[in-house]
């Protein structure tokens, strides 16, 4: 009797961790999200104030015709891109630990940095990675376009 109690109280002890595990995770994918609308608001508006403490300091981005671009250039770009229309369609967030991986789509018609008409979808993909400070921060972005 004494061994199976025993027993018991072990696997409940084992179990404990995994409980709020699942809380946690849940609430790290809708702070994660939340960030993505934070970043589309960014675009939309061409406000580089809210896009920089989304991104890490040594941020790398991908663009979908291939040029890479720390953070003061995606700054930069975000500041001086314009659109008219700016939408993410198919976001998903999913958190390994600390580390979350976006997936989604965008769809914006607008000009570029240069003066070039932005008329493509595309998908998207960033790597989060939850700081030491407790803070959420995009580490790296893809884009590629998206074929019709």
């Amino acid at each position: 009797m004494k061994t199976s109690v025993y027993c018991v109280l072990g696997l409940l002890l084992l179990t404990i961790p995994a409980w709020p595990q699942g809380k946690s995770t849940a609430a790290s994918e809708k702070a994660v999200a939340a960030l993505e609308q934070q970043w589309l608001k960014a675009q939309q508006t061409s406000n580089p104030d809210l896009l920089e403490p989304l991104l890490a300091d040594r941020f790398i981005e991908t663009s979908n015709n291939g040029k890479l671009m720390g953070k003061a250039e995606a700054l930069a770009g975000t500041k001086a891109s314009k659109y008219e229309s700016a939408e993410y369609t198919d976001v998903k967030v999913s958190v390994f630990g600390n580390t979350a991986i976006a997936t989604g789509e965008f769809q914006g018609k607008g000009t570029d940095e240069t003066g070039k008409p932005i008329d493509s979808p595309e998908r998207w993909t960033d790597t989060w990675v939850k700081m030491p400070s407790g803070k959420w921060q995009c580490v790296a972005s893809h884009a590629s376009l998206k074929k019709m």
